[in-house]
Order: C-alpha cells, then structure tokens, then sequence
C-alpha cells in the first residue's frame, strides 16, 4: 500500500505576502518545485499539494471583508475577483512543478465544497480519490467559497488540508511555512525563542497559551490556527520551514525536523 502524504505550502513561501499587490516568489518556486520533484516518490506515495493565497488573497480579503459574508451587492464582485486572483496564482504554481515533469493537476476546492459559518459543511472528494489512484497529484489551493449562512467565507488551505487528510486516511499533513515548526516566541523577532520539536496531548495547553497568529496580513488565523486545525484529526503532522534549502525533500523522506504534531 502507498502512503498518501498531503503537503501544504503556505502563501508566505510562494508569494511576497508582505506586498499589497500580487506577487508570486520565482525563487522560492523553483527551488521547492525542485525539491518536491526529488521528496516525491510515486512507487511508494501518493501526493496531494495545497497552497495558500498569499499576496494574491489576504489583502483583497482583508480590504473587501468578503470573508466576514456578503452583505453588499458589490461584494459580489470582490468574491469574484478574489476566486480569480486565486486561479492566477494556482496556473502559475502548477505550471513550476509540471516543468519539472510532476502529473500536477488543478483541483478547485471551491466547485465542490459548500461552507457553513466559515466552516466546511460538505465536500466530494471522490474526484480527488481517483486522480491520486491514477497517479495524478491533485493541486487544491485557498479560496473563497460559496456559505450557506453567509453566501461567501474563505476556505483555506489549513481547512482543506486536514478534511482532506480524515476523508482520504491520509498518513502524514506537511505544512511547509516561513518559520522551521513552533517556538516560544516569533523567532522572527526574539533571538531568545526556543524551539518546540514535539506538540502532543499532554504539552498542547501550555503551546496554546503561546502561539500567535501571523506577522503578516493573514485572514485566516495564522500559525494558532495551523495547530488547531491539527491537533485533533488523529493524523500525524509537520510544520517546517520552506525556507531551508532541502527542508521538503527531508520531510517527505519522513525526517524529524520542524516541529512533530503527534497524536496517541
């Protein structure tokens, strides 16, 4: 039996998500691109890619507040808008990883899921089942989506990635970040953090006290909310950094680095 491996790239590491306007990462693309070609072993894994919107969501989101519903006719046409913007950004990451000869294809969370309350209420994955048992990767990327209380919420990839995981018995969720796993303090700013290489049952409460959400304009909770989502789906997990070079071909070999979200 393969394992299936579901791997997140977080939009700080594929965009400049610093910028107020649309920015995809070249560099960073390639070179992940590069790596996950290495990591990726068909004979003995299957693989789902999710990615965040980065540059090309969270400041549109954030300036319409489509994500909090739609209570204005034009909000409509920032709801369009945002999807589009999303659509750019996912035929951009796809095309990186099918240069590199990866079976990647498009996958638009948002034509078949419907949220309730900014939550995923219901979701085919049948179509995702069949594309990995055919050997395809599945691309799913963050997006706003169509909610039955408030016509529209953002379904991100932090959603998508452990739904995904529980309906398809995944092995392993690798959230690839801007940070290497979980420390005390945003180690971005405090030399003095410390690095936390294990979150499981019995330290969670204390981490909980500690983590933050994203430095960056983040609609959708930062990395707390990457832990929450995490914690209780009963499947293994990785935060790692995308920024150290040869971070992904290691987590997808199964290598302990980052930060281990375990479960008993």
């Amino acid at each position: 039996m393969k394992s299936l491996i579901i791997l997140k790239l977080g939009g700080s590491i594929i965009t400049h998500k610093e910028s107020q306007k649309p920015k995809f990462n070249h560099e960073n693309l390639e070179r992940i691109s590069n790596e996950i070609k290495q990591g990726y072993n068909p004979e003995k894994m299957n693989l789902i890619l999710i990615h965040g919107a980065g540059s090309y969501g969270h400041v549109i989101v954030k300036k319409t507040k489509i994500h909090k519903g739609i209570i204005k006719r034009r909000q409509l046409v920032d709801f369009a808008e945002t999807q589009r913007l999303q659509n750019e950004l996912n035929c951009i990451v796809t095309k990186y990883f099918i240069n590199k000869g990866l079976p990647t294809i498009t996958c638009q969370a948002s034509a078949f899921t419907i949220m309730r309350r900014g939550r995923i209420y219901e979701a085919n994955t049948k179509l995702i089942n069949n594309l990995i048992q055919i050997n395809m990767i599945p691309v799913l990327y963050g997006v706003p989506a169509y909610d039955k209380n408030q016509k529209c919420s953002i379904l991100s990839g932090d959603q998508i990635a452990p739904y995904l995981a529980k309906k398809l018995n995944a092995n392993k969720i690798i959230h690839v970040t801007n940070v290497n796993g979980i420390y005390t303090k945003d180690p971005n700013k405090f030399k003095d953090a410390i690095h936390i290489p294990e979150i499981n049952s019995n330290n969670f409460k204390e981490i909980k006290k500690i983590l933050t959400g994203s430095l960056d304009t983040d609609v959708t909770g930062g990395m707390l909310n990457k832990v929450l989502e995490l914690i209780n789906i009963g499947i293994e997990s990785q935060i790692i950094s995308g920024l150290i070079p040869g971070n992904i071909i290691k987590a997808l070999k199964g290598e302990n680095i980052g930060t281990i979200i375990r479960v008993d």
